[in-house]
């Protein structure tokens, strides 16, 4: 099994790509070993010390270190680990994952969210993915939107940039409605 892994923007994530599965559906954040109860490959990666946030895609997982780990000292062990859990054929996740839902349109959305939302799905979203992460919406009030950052794109020293030049600056192109796009706590 050949794992390729990729710099993300973030200096403290990894993205590793096992040429597998990785999720069948849906994607999966945990930032330590008590939210990882339902995923034995989370618990292998968080065993490793250094390892403070593992996110699982449909085809990569993303891993953050402390600040003080060093890369060519965890990233042997992080690719054992990983190598260890396809060769197993054990479940990544042992629960139904709940697929993140938050940018599906419903009917109580207004028309202003409905554009937000399948912005955010179409453009946004693919592209945060290809640098390992995600972004969930979570709201909109006032012309601020709310999303959540996952992945290698919390914590990042550019998510700051991601959201306020990338995002705000996307969506107020095509929502004038939208004033400004905020991160809300994880």
């Amino acid at each position: 099994m050949f794992i390729q892994t990729e710099q993300t923007p973030n200096p403290q994530t990894l993205k590793f790509l096992p040429g597998k599965v990785v999720m069948d559906e849906g994607t999966a954040f945990y930032q330590n070993i008590s939210e990882a109860a339902d995923s034995p490959l989370a618990q292998k990666l968080f065993d490793i010390d250094g390892v403070v946030g593992v996110f699982f895609g449909s085809d990569f997982i993303t891993i953050t270190k402390k600040d003080e780990s060093e890369w060519q000292i965890l990233k042997p062990s992080v690719l054992g680990s990983i190598m260890d859990h396809f060769n197993s054929g054990d479940a990544t996740i042992t629960k139904k994952v709940i697929k993140d839902n938050s940018t599906e349109i419903n009917e109580n959305d207004s028309e202003l969210v409905k554009q937000i939302k399948e912005l955010l799905d179409t453009r946004v979203r693919p592209a945060v993915a290809m640098d390992g992460g995600d972004i969930i919406y979570d709201s909109y009030k006032d012309g601020i939107v709310y999303l959540q950052m996952q992945g290698a794109c919390s914590g990042c020293p550019s998510s700051t940039a991601t959201l306020k030049m990338g995002i705000e600056n996307m969506l107020k192109h095509y929502i004038p409605e939208v004033q400004e796009v905020r991160p809300i706590a994880e």
